[in-house]
């Protein structure tokens, strides 16, 4: 089991007052099977009258707060601890065909089944499309399992596309990714999930935070750590399971997962609107640091 302490902070610089601000915050980590928050706070400034808490369609614990007196800055801390354990991976051969899941997901039999069918269509930034099922295909064959194929398609998307930071946007939409052949780790998680979902399988996005290690002999540096992003897909009797397709891996105890929905669109970090302000730039540091138990 890993724990960690984790400090996600969000700054906001306006060059003219904002009188007026309404926000939207997914920044409380949720309890997983395979991960738990043990403490969580939340730091704003300038100080809210009110911050609400609720949980949203999926599960996720959204916290959103309005301030309505003049400030040119806006700072969010998120501090939490979390400890994470190996999740609970299937080995290949038990794990039902690919082919299974997509038709039991047409017969709609039980509640499982009904449930995870929400993320099988098209959301917001997401399309299934003909050009995500043939970029799948050579790893989707006849009889694969569920777990053997989609690990073939994280491989693959790691083998062919580079990872850049300026490369996309947060609007970028994964057709755009599938013909540039670069983007981010939100990028490469909606391109997964367009395959899976055009071949008739539900995959979900999930946003949370990945631990970094320093090259050797060098000091971790704070700060240095970042949000992150991967998908998970449904694998019947077996549940979810969480793939990197970043880092050409299944997720561990190095990833902690904050909350998931059908695309990022569901589990923006830091959402919010605003009145005047001017121009503005936006920063975000995430520390993400291994702790004793």
């Amino acid at each position: 089991m890993a724990h960690y302490r984790i400090v996600h902070t969000t700054n906001y610089d306006y060059s003219d007052p904002v009188p007026v601000c309404h926000n939207q915050l997914h920044l409380s980590p949720r309890d997983t099977d395979w991960s738990r928050c043990t403490s969580h706070r939340l730091a704003i400034d300038p100080t809210p009258m009110h911050v609400s808490r609720r949980s949203d369609w999926f599960g996720n614990y959204v916290k959103s707060f309005s301030l309505q007196e003049n400030h040119q800055k806006l700072c969010v801390t998120a501090r939490s601890r979390v400890e994470v354990t190996p999740q609970a991976v299937p080995g290949i051969s038990d794990a039902p065909s690919w082919e299974k899941i997509a038709s039991r997901m047409n017969e709609q039999t039980d509640e499982c089944i009904f449930r995870a069918s929400e993320f099988l269509y098209d959301s917001p930034h997401i399309s299934r499309g003909e050009a995500f099922r043939e970029f799948a295909a050579e790893c989707f064959n006849p009889g694969d399992s569920i777990l053997a194929a989609t690990i073939a398609l994280t491989s693959k998307i790691h083998g062919e596309f580079q990872f850049g930071a300026r490369a996309t946007t947060v609007t970028t939409r994964p057709e755009e990714v599938l013909v540039s052949k670069h983007g981010v780790c939100q990028d490469f998680a909606h391109l997964a999930i367009s395959s899976l979902r055009s071949l008739g399988i539900p995959a979900r996005y999930v946003s949370g935070y990945l631990r970094t290690t320093p090259p050797a002999g060098q000091p971790r540096l704070i700060g240095a750590d970042a949000s992150h992003a991967w998908f998970s897909v449904f694998c019947g009797e077996h549940g979810w399971i969480d793939f990197d397709p970043t880092n050409n891996r299944l997720c561990d105890t190095d990833h902690i997962p904050i909350a998931w929905g059908r695309d990022y669109s569901d589990v923006t970090p830091v959402r919010g609107v605003f009145i005047g302000g001017g121009n503005h730039t936006l920063t975000v540091s995430v520390d993400v640091e291994p702790i004793a138990n």
